[in-house]
């Protein structure tokens, strides 16, 4: 391929758009500048250039703004750190960790089992794993608290192969990669998942993108304990191991202002850059070190690009014309792909003899020598230099750029392959020439035994090389990753702290959203537990009346507030504060929970329970995020998400894309996630109360639960809390909240309502009462999601006992000998009323808000969706009329009487209002 046809790079081309009026002088001045740096050496040439560049801006000497650097590694030679480490000893193991790698995932494939796994991910970055490991990773019993390390999803049989050389995993356990029922006991999972190893695991992370986005907040949580004094995290450093294909996922970009904007100095982004994706390159024809360069130091980042072994130092330095190096720049990643998957000779053809001058550069090269010029990411002393100065860097982020090869060392069929992400099997001559390369003592008689069971390696625990590492391990405070869920003790709220819920709200109207913040507020203020809750709110805190916080609990912000809040004289001033406890991401709900998730974890990452409450717009939680609450019910987050504002209809003029009516749904798919819908405050008291008891008091059995309770911004009057409260229908999902009067020979009936519809309820049962003469009893239910599970566990207890008594429901067993027909009502679809109908033993119908929200009055919505008060009257007589307890006629007659087929005819619920 000519230079010509090279497809243009991201280039800095500092020169090209201008003229050179005197090519001599500028020779003297780069022949100066080229002195400077072979006398004094890089360092000195830095502050020089930077002092140059700082009189330019004074003088308005136009200078671009330098995006990106040369195709060549940061940290010059002369400036790269003496290797502290047993070179052979860390080589010896770490050729034993990529062998038992690639052999796990290869015996997982043999024909009764076949369940796949990733063997070129680890081989490719098997240097930037073990550098970490040998000097950097700090564990669990290091004097500052340990690190916290996100490892690349895909990577894991690396992960697993150190722990077997470590004697924390044994053959058994390495054979149950992938059979976590099969194999139980001795089981790994396919990906780092803490729920299925939870003394293991730390982190999910294969779900690509919420691994950086969730590094960035852990990060800031670690400073958020620090600044308010909860624990001394000013150690600990966290480290997040990313692929380059996955940087193209938002969420994996779109949080890096975060950690720039609060210096997060503690964080390093490790991004292996292998140049290719799952089914090819990242960026055939541009180079994606370059442009992520240029993105993260746009981001306010420190960059450091590790794209050289040091057999290129050599050449580097004989490249007095910047040929090479201009070559480097042009060849994009497409052909960089292609070298590595071919031999020496294809190099310097195609790369070397691109110039005169390159190609004699290689001249008293062998093809052997140019296949073994290495890219820096298969350099320990490259990487540990890059690791060195990421730890030492103060006041921004680092990510580093290590240029790799996928499936490295695996062979010709393996190497820079595109198919190389898919292939998990190794052939003979595969298995054969990998153990040659990695120098393992297996012979070919054994290996020829069985293609599918060749053996794992290793050299024994009295090894030299095996005591080295344990020993750099201990010195380093423990094995890399483990979990350990034990923390301080808590002592929860007392009874007082949900008082103000269980009153009600007297003469004045209340949503739920203001009878939750009020309660919240109470909470807040308990002298022992207050100080573990954290809100996390996104930039709507004062929709849902939580702008009460800002004086009090302030808003954290590492610089505090240095400027003059426009509100200041207001009692409710904006402020905030290095001390602040509420978090405030803006607008950005993958942020909210991802700070929801580290502070829901802190418990196990780092023995301090914290309390997260998620407070959002009930239509952007579960629908926007869920993939991250799935992630984070994964890392066993313990916490509350708040739905506000929920429902169809009860948004009025917000319309469509704000209208909730699905979400618990939605929420039912997490099995970690405990759904609420309450219509009341003292419900919700209880409720909170019991998630708290449930997270972190003596007696649960599952404390890794996410409470999600859905409030609504409709005010209403709050009742006090009815003397002989059924608490247990309550917390378990349904109880009867008002019992007909006087229903001696009428005709009876049942209605289940949840959250803003209860009211309605309630005024359908006096309707009905008035105006045809039908008890009708309410029901509140505060969980259909709960019922249902409940119902399904009783179906499977029946099923696995035959024989046995069977299981009631709980909704049965409530309903049992309540009289009449069923008509349940909510604000969300049908569906999710729905859910229970299996368990009702009367006939049962459901109404709901199906279809896309609108903008318009509740009233409206509610009569055009016909879950209203009338509604429900409606289809109670429906129901009584086919079984013969009321006039035929009386559907129809309602139906006139209450015009319920004009929507503006409806009743139901005020105006507007606010929270």
């Amino acid at each position: 391929m000519a230079a010509d046809e090279i497809t243009p790079s991201i280039l800095s081309t500092l020169t090209n758009a201008l003229p050179d009026s005197d090519p001599e002088e500028t020779g003297e001045w780069v022949e100066s500048f080229d002195a400077l740096v072979r006398e004094q050496g890089t360092g000195r040439a830095q502050y020089v250039m930077r002092s140059l560049l700082q009189r330019a801006g004074a003088q308005s000497v136009g200078v671009p703004m330098v995006t990106t650097t040369d195709y060549v590694n940061t940290i010059p030679a002369d400036q790269e750190p003496a290797y502290p480490g047993n070179e052979e000893y860390e080589r010896a193991y770490r050729r034993a960790m990529r062998w038992n790698a690639a052999i796990m995932v290869h015996r997982a494939q043999r024909a009764d089992i076949g369940v796949g796994g990733h063997i070129s991910t680890y081989a490719g970055a098997a240097t930037l794993y073990e550098v970490g490991f040998n000097h950097f990773f700090r564990g669990k019993d290091h004097a500052g608290g340990g690190d916290q390390v996100f490892f690349q999803g895909h990577a894991s049989p690396g992960m697993y192969a150190r722990a077997f050389m470590e004697g924390r995993l044994s053959e058994e356990d390495l054979d149950g990669f992938r059979q976590e029922k099969s194999k139980e006991g001795h089981a790994l999972s396919s990906y780092p998942h803490p729920r299925l190893m939870p003394h293991f695991w730390e982190f999910p992370t294969v779900s690509m993108g919420i691994g950086p986005m969730n590094a960035i907040y852990q990060a800031q949580s670690n400073r958020y304990l620090h600044n308010r004094g909860l624990k001394d995290t000013s150690d600990q450093q966290v480290w997040a191991f990313l692929g380059d294909g996955e940087m193209d996922e938002p969420e994996s970009r779109g949080l890096l202002q975060l950690a720039a904007n609060e210096g997060l100095d503690n964080l390093n982004f490790v991004i292996n850059c292998n140049l290719q994706r799952l089914d090819g390159p990242v960026r055939g024809n541009g180079k994606i070190m370059q442009e992520l360069e240029a993105f993260f130091r746009g981001a306010g980042w420190n960059v450091i690009k590790v794209v050289w072994g040091r057999e290129w130092d050599e050449l580097l330095a004989k490249d007095t014309d910047g040929s090479l190096v201009n070559i480097m720049n042009d060849t994009v990643d497409g052909d960089y792909q292609t070298f590595k998957a071919e031999n020496g000779g294809f190099i310097r053809e195609h790369f070397f003899g691109r110039s005169a001058q390159t190609k004699d550069l290689v001249a008293d090269l062998t093809d052997d020598q140019i296949w073994n010029l290495k890219r820096g990411g298969h350099d320990y002393r490259k990487v540990y230099a890059a690791y060195k100065a990421a730890t030492e860097f103060k006041g921004k982020p680092t990510v580093i750029l290590a240029k790799t090869v996928k499936g490295y060392g695996l062979g010709a069929h393996f190497e820079a392959r595109n198919a190389t992400h898919q292939m998990k099997k190794l052939t003979m001559e595969d298995l054969k020439a990998f153990r040659d390369l990695l120098r393992i003592p297996i012979s070919d008689e054994v290996l020829e035994k069985d293609l599918y069971r060749p053996p794992y390696y290793h050299p024994g625990m009295d090894a030299p090389e095996i005591q080295y590492m344990m020993g750099r391990r201990a010195v380093l405070g423990g094995s890399v990753p483990e979990r350990r869920p034990e923390h301080v003790e808590v002592k929860l709220p007392d009874a007082k702290s949900y008082e103000v819920a269980k009153k009600g709200s007297g003469k004045q109207k209340a949503a739920t959203t203001m009878a939750f913040v009020r309660m919240l507020k109470d909470l807040l203020r308990d002298k022992d537990f207050g100080k573990r809750l954290v809100p996390v709110v996104p930039d709507e805190s004062r929709t849902f009346g939580m702008d009460a916080f800002f004086p009090t609990a302030k808003i954290y912000n590492p610089k505090g507030q240095n400027y003059l809040s426009v509100d200041r004289e207001l009692v409710l001033a904006y402020k905030e504060s290095p001390l602040g406890q509420l978090i405030h991401p803006g607008i950005n709900e993958a942020g909210a929970v991802a700070a929801f998730t580290a502070a829901g974890t802190a418990y196990a990452t780092h023995g301090q329970p914290l309390v997260p409450i998620y407070v959002f717009y009930s239509m952007f939680g579960f629908q926007r995020t869920g993939d991250s609450f799935w992630a984070a019910a994964d890392q066993m987050t313990r916490g509350f998400i708040i739905g506000a504002t929920a429902g169809r209809t009860t948004l009025t003029g917000e319309g469509l894309q704000h209208a909730d009516g699905h979400s618990p749904l939605l929420a039912s798919t997490n099995p970690a996630v405990v759904t609420y819908d309450p219509a009341y405050g003292y419900e919700i008291a209880h409720i909170f109360r019991d998630g708290l008891e449930r997270m972190y008091g003596p007696d649960s059995a599952d404390r890794n639960l996410m409470y999600y309770l859905t409030v609504y911004n409709e005010p209403i009057h709050q009742p006090a809390e009815p003397e002989n409260l059924d608490v247990q229908g309550v917390l378990k999902g349904i109880y009867k909240v008002s019992a007909a009067e006087n229903p001696d020979g009428k005709p009876r009936a049942q209605v289940l309502a949840s959250g803003v519809s209860v009211p309605w309820a309630l005024d359908a049962q006096r309707i009905l009462a008035e105006d045809w003469g039908v008890a009708a009893d309410v029901w509140s239910v505060t969980s259909w999601n709960e019922l249902r599970r409940d119902g399904l566990a009783a179906e499977e207890h029946e099923f696995l006992n035959p024989g046995a008594e069977a299981r009631v429901p709980f909704v049965t067993s409530q309903l049992a000998g309540a009289e009449g027909p069923v008509v349940a009502v909510s604000d969300y679809m049908k569906a999710v009323p729905d859910q229970i109908r299996q368990f009702i033993p009367n006939e049962y119908a459901v109404l709901g808000a199906d279809g896309f929200g609108f903008s318009d009055t509740r009233q409206a919505a509610r009569r055009f969706f016909k879950n209203d008060t009338h509604s429900v009257v409606v289809k109670t007589l429906q129901m009584l009329a086919r079984e013969g307890k009321v006039n035929a006629q009386a559907p129809a007659q309602a139906i006139e009487k209450y015009r319920l087929l004009d929507v503006n005819a409806g009743t139901t619920g005020g105006a507007g209002g606010d929270a």
